[in-house]
This record gives structure tokens, sequence and C-alpha cells, in this order.
């Protein structure tokens, strides 16, 4: 019996050197959320849209809106064995390394209270730890569960106060345990709004809470977006914190720096000065091979713009950049590459099609990058006709059983193919 599945792509415009963003245009509103490298040398970008793409940032696969419109995957990683793991909404799904589905789980209590998770991680023994929250008669609490290699759930905890709490993002922890940040509601404020401050989480392998931290330095919402342990066993965490009041709000993106127990050490802020209003965010932050760290999210200069922010081991800014247009640009995640550069995606308005289009950036060691091209989604035309019929490598006429082929037609798409029998 014979299995053929396709997976449509373009042959979009090749870029080299070490810096270079794209956008990819689809149909509707697109948004990258979550980046990686891959084995190969290229990316993986999590969003509406799964994307694969070559070292340069061409696409090799699309998985379009894998999810569904309502929760597409807000977080992912390529796996153990080369495929990938992707969270959204209540839904976790697992992929080979084609973007094929091999399975996929939805989390609901039996009570019909409402999950949406934004954060998994595959964790030492091939299951996966997922984050996010939990809404039970009118109550948000931090939610974690724990799965098997399957998606089964072995365990969950929930955590939190009588007001809403959120959690935003989990890692394992060196000891096998977990460290889960987002924010927790202590109260109103004076001026009669929820008073929000950074919640930071360690539990241990069995999600039993070992102690918890709060940290407070704005006016009154104060968030922890993405946390990572240190390589001297600490944490770090990056959000923001809010200043002023809600007529002339000031957004920061913050950066705090822990010891094993959850105990402040330092904390930064980050922004660019505008003479007015602020909006700068941290979505997403890497401890660097230098010992430094690496920032991801938005900040407001007359207009939204990607934010790029590194630092040395004391949370001193080396540099920043920032990237967009005219329009609207936010980054959502960013890892350091093997190079010694930087890879980023987000989203923008500034580049490509009408609406929200997955941005991507590839920078230096320094945030710089050298050149910029848009890539189509395609939308095949039913009247192409196909030119030739290749292998990966290119050659002709040379199709070898369950090995991808590639047909290119005469309209610049390609539609890549592989037999299975």
């Amino acid at each position: 019996m014979k299995h053929l599945y396709i997976i449509l792509f373009v042959l979009p415009l090749i870029v080299f050197g070490q810096g270079w963003e794209q956008s990819y245009v689809g149909d509707n509103h697109d948004y990258g959320w979550c980046v990686q490298q891959t084995l190969d040398g290229g990316y993986i970008i999590i969003g509406n849209d799964v994307i694969k793409t070559d070292e340069n940032g061409s696409v090799e696969w699309i998985n379009e809106n894998i999810l569904g419109s309502m929760y597409f995957p807000k977080e992912g990683q390529q796996t153990f064995d080369g495929g990938y793991v992707m969270i959204g909404g209540n839904n976790l799904i697992k992929t080979d390394e084609n973007g094929e589905e091999q399975w996929s789980q939805t989390f609901q209590l039996s009570t019909g209270s409402l999950e949406e998770k934004s954060s998994v991680q595959q964790t030492f023994d091939g299951g996966y730890i997922l984050c996010g929250n939990i809404n039970n008669n009118g109550n948000v609490d931090i939610h974690i569960i724990k799965t098997d290699e399957n998606g089964e759930e072995e365990w969950s905890q929930t955590f939190g106060e009588t007001g809403d709490d959120k959690g935003f993002s989990v890692k394992q922890t060196f000891d096998g345990g977990y460290i889960i940040t987002g924010y927790i509601t202590l109260g109103i404020t004076s001026s009669g709004v929820e008073d929000r401050d950074i919640y930071l989480i360690k539990t241990d392998e069995n999600g039993e809470e070992e102690w918890s931290q709060f940290f407070w330095y704005g006016t009154y919402w104060d968030y922890g977006h993405s946390v990572q342990q240190t390589v001297d066993g600490g944490y770090v965490i990056t959000g923001k914190t809010t200043l002023g009041l809600l007529s002339t709000v000031n957004e920061e993106v913050c950066l705090i720096k822990t010891d094993e127990n959850g105990e402040e050490e330092w904390f930064q802020t980050f922004g660019v000065e505008t003479g007015g209003p602020d909006y700068d965010v941290g979505y997403s932050i890497q401890q660097t091979n230098d010992g430094g760290y690496i920032i991801t999210g938005h900040t407001y200069s007359g207009g939204i713009d990607v934010y790029l922010i590194k630092t040395d081991q004391n949370g001193e800014e080396e540099w920043s950049q920032t990237f967009g247009g005219g329009c609207s640009d936010y980054g959502r995640s960013v890892k350091q590459t093997n190079d010694g550069g930087y890879i980023i995606t987000g989203y923008t308005c500034s580049f490509g099609g009408e609406g929200y289009d997955i941005y991507l950036i590839k920078t230096d060691s320094e945030g710089n990058v050298e050149t910029t091209s848009t890539i189509e989604i395609p939308t095949p035309n039913s009247k192409r006709e196909l030119i030739k019929t290749t292998n990966i490598l290119g050659q002709e006429n040379t199709i070898i059983k369950n090995q991808p082929l590639i047909e290119i037609y005469d309209d610049g798409s390609t539609e890549k193919k592989i037999v299975i029998e």
C-alpha cells in the first residue's frame, strides 16, 4: 500500500551572509511566536503556520494553520527524534521532521473549565512539560501538566492566590524539577487597578512547589514573560515593569537575575527614550555563550519596532538594535545561533502583504543584518504545468523510493512529495 503526502513551498529569493531579514506573507494575519535553529542548521518557526527554513531563511516546507485559526501554536521546539512539538490553546501536537502530525492531545478538565497553554519543553525522560492558565469558576490560576512521550498526562499542578495569576514560561531545571514565571495578582492599587507582580515558582520533579518569589518594581503591572536557569544554578527572567499612572503609562523591559533560591541578585531595565510614554517589553531571553544575555521584545520609538538587547553577565547593556519599518513590528523569540549570531521571530506589518506577517531576522554577533526580502506563502495555480522532477540533490529523473522528490512548476512554485512503500 502506498501513502502519498504533499508539502507546498516556493523557491524564494536566497540571501547569504550572517545577517538578513525575511517576512512570510500568507492570506490572513500571520504571527511568529517561537524560533529555534534546527539540527541541520536551518530554522523552525512556530506560529499560525509552522515553517521550516534552511540556513538562509528559504522555505523548505510549511504546515499551514496546524491548530486552526483559534489556537495557533505559541511555543515549540525540535524534539530528540528530529521532529517537532508545539502547544497552543489546550492542544499539544507532535510532528515528524517534515511537519506531518504524528499525534495530538487535548487537555480539558471534566468541570469544563477553560485551559490555555503557552509554553512547552521536552523533558529529560522524553516527555513534555506544559505551562499556561486554567480558569475555573472565574478564578485564573497557573497550571502545569507533565506528559509522557506520547502526550498522555502523568500529573498536573496549579499555583496562585485568590486573584488572577498567569504562567507564561516553564523550563526544566538541572535537578529535574521545573521553574515557572508569569505574574501574580495581590490586590488592587489605590488607583483601582490590579496589582500584578512578577511570579517565580520552583517545583520538584513531581510539580510540588519548593519555593516561590514575587518581584515588584513598577506602579502596578510587572510581568515575567520568559525564564531560564543560568550556568551558575540561578535564574534569569525578562518581562516588563510598568511605571506611572494609567494616563501616562511607561513600560520598560526588565531583567532580573536570582540565585538558586530565587533571591534577587540584580535588576536592570531597558528602553528607548522617546520623551513621552514608552512601551518597551521583553518576551524572550537566553543566556549567551559568553555568559551574558540576549533579549527580544518590542519598543515604542515613534512606532513599534522589534527590540534586541545584548547584555554582559551583570545585565549591563553592551548593545541594542531595533528592526522594522513604518508600521508595527514585534519580536517574540530569540536564540543564539551556531555562528554566534542571533535568530529572532515575531510579526510585522511593515513588510509584505496586508495585515501582519511572520517576521524572521538573522543577525551577526553584534545584532547587524545585511539584506531584507519577502517570501509569498504560496497559493498554487490550478493551471500551472510541471516542468521537471528532481531528487533533493537537484538530479533530474532520479527517483528513490521512500526519499523526497521535488516537482517544479512553470509558475515558480514547487511541491515536495514522498512515496512510502
